[in-house]
């Protein structure tokens, strides 16, 4: 099963839209509780990372009944230093986007503890690519 979702930045109304799509379907196929809600952790951070950061972007969700795959791509700043941006803490939010209560530089350390591999890749002035992958099973 593969889903798709349009992400546009700045839009914090829609924030966690996709994470609950993507919830609903995974509990109608009875995936483990503990599962989902680790799948859903993971994706809401990262598409409130794509909110606050950057202009636009897209989540591509593959179900199978072995693994989620989710891919977060989105057109923004990118990120000068990946290591760095997975410390827990560190965050480039504007005082706006911490005013709203986000951007407490716990997205990335959150996907990292909450998915069972997690890939980032990004280019400055183009945007940030996420991998993350949750198996479903043992």
């Amino acid at each position: 099963m593969e889903f798709k979702y349009e992400v546009e930045g700045g839009n914090f109304t829609k924030a966690g839209n996709a994470a609950s799509a993507v919830k609903k379907v995974l509990k109608q196929l009875n995936v483990d509780p503990k599962v989902v809600k680790r799948v859903v952790v993971a994706l809401y951070e990262g598409e409130v990372n794509v909110v606050a950061h950057a202009y636009k972007g897209q989540i591509l969700v593959d179900i199978d009944p072995s693994r989620i795959v989710i891919r977060i791509e989105d057109q923004g700043p990118g990120i000068p230093d990946i290591d760095l941006a997975m410390q827990v803490g560190y965050s480039t939010a504007s005082a706006m986007v911490r005013e709203m209560g986000f951007g407490a530089g716990m997205g990335l350390p959150n996907m990292k503890r909450n998915a069972d591999s997690l890939t980032v890749s990004s280019k400055v002035g183009e945007g940030t690519t996420v991998e993350l992958i949750t198996n479903l099973t043992t």
